[in-house]
């Protein structure tokens, strides 16, 4: 009869321990190495009679920038304040960059498919340039070859009487700032999510109950027709008014910095997209072209009923890189002058002597950028995933 003994494997030839020994040895290794940065760290400061803090972020920055969200004196703030204003501009750009992106890119990657010989070739004509030009020549371009060109004030372009356009930015109307505000989006908002349990509902019953599902979708109508009357005229929008020529009031002013910035930034990440969508309806089996067609579908209903929702989850994981690709791409704005966190980031330690702790700042502020994009893109994707029964 044999033992247990008999049977036992030799430490040093299970697999087990080793794969502790080694993540042990990785610890000790990543611990070393940051021990060994943070010491010379130290000791560097030390030569040159600093120590490693924060607490020059309560020192009157007494640099000016040009536009800013939320108020701020150079004369009284701190640079505290004046990073926060540069974070609010950077993530000004991030947010509509990644919704104009998007909208693009997944209109030039269905165009790829398009059975219009001229938005086919279009589309490809489009990716195949934007990709192979450096972001930062486009940004240039954007800004020096079109934003900068648009007219003088007295002689600006104009649209339904309400949108300016010149060389000291674009004019737009856009809902005045007040508590009413708050309350309509607040309303929109609960009847976006009422609409996605409307929308669940209705596909459960017409996949388990066999119902047409026809009372939830006027429902859904319903909502959509007050969502669209709320944004119409209840926000309370103001258009811009020119009391002084070239000086405009009310409304929403874009400087030609932070236009030129989206466009650039919009224009390459869409034709990156494009690409994941091309490649996300590929993937897509045939056979289940040919089954949507065989019910009498129109290309369009294909491409959106049948096509579009499977490719989604095979999109997901690539636009969550591409999205932030955008965010971390935003710090180019320092090229063309726009004031993100970066470029006032590279002011403050210019002037505060602190680049360690300037640059710790601007790493952690993208860091926490890029994980708040994934975490988004991740709950997206899970939700896209065939669940098994």
């Amino acid at each position: 009869m044999t033992t247990n003994q008999e049977h036992s494997i030799p430490l040093w030839r299970d697999e087990r321990f080793w794969r502790i020994v080694l993540q042990v040895l990785a610890v000790v290794v990543v611990v070393s190495v940051i021990s060994l940065l943070w010491h010379n760290l130290t000791v560097n400061l030390n030569r040159q009679g600093m120590e490693f803090g924060f607490d020059f972020l309560d020192t009157q920055a007494s640099f000016a920038i040009q536009e800013s969200l939320i108020p701020y004196d150079p004369a009284k703030d701190n640079y505290a304040r004046v990073l926060l204003a540069g974070l609010l501009n950077t993530i000004r750009v991030i947010i509509p960059g990644i919704v104009l992106a998007t909208l693009l890119g997944i209109t030039v990657g269905v165009a790829s498919f398009s059975e219009n010989w001229l938005l086919r070739k279009g589309s490809e004509v489009y990716v195949e340039i934007i990709r192979n030009i450096p972001l930062l020549l486009q940004l240039y371009f954007w800004y020096r070859a079109v934003f900068t060109q648009f007219p003088n004030p007295d002689s600006r372009f104009v649209w339904f009487d309400s949108i300016y356009l010149s060389n000291r930015g674009v004019f737009m109307p856009w809902p005045a700032m007040t508590w009413n505000l708050l309350a309509w989006v607040v309303v929109i908002v609960v009847g976006a999510i009422a609409a996605l349990l409307v929308w669940k509902w209705r596909t459960k019953i017409m996949v388990e109950g066999g119902q047409s599902g026809k009372p939830q979708m006027y429902a859904l109508y319903g909502i959509a027709i007050a969502a669209v009357l709320i944004v119409i005229f209840a926000l309370g929008w103001q258009a811009p008014t020119e009391p002084d020529p070239g000086v405009f009031q009310g409304g929403l002013r874009l400087s030609i910095e932070f236009s030129a910035l989206v466009t650039g930034l919009v224009v390459y990440t869409a034709a990156y997209i494009a690409e994941i969508v091309r490649a996300g309806i590929q993937s897509v089996a045939k056979g289940q072209w040919e089954a949507a067609r065989s019910l009498g579908l129109k290309p369009g209903l294909v491409m959106r009923l049948v096509v579009f929702p499977q490719a989604l989850r095979v999109m997901i994981p690539p636009l969550n890189s591409q999205y932030m690709n955008l965010a971390k791409n935003s710090s180019l704005a320092i090229a063309i002058g726009y004031v993100d966190i970066y470029s006032v980031a590279n002011t403050t330690y210019n002037q505060s002597g602190r680049p360690v702790e300037v640059m710790l700042i601007i790493m952690v502020t993208y860091l926490i950028i890029n994980i708040l994009i994934t975490i988004v893109m991740n709950v997206l994707n899970r939700v896209s995933q065939l669940k098994e029964r």
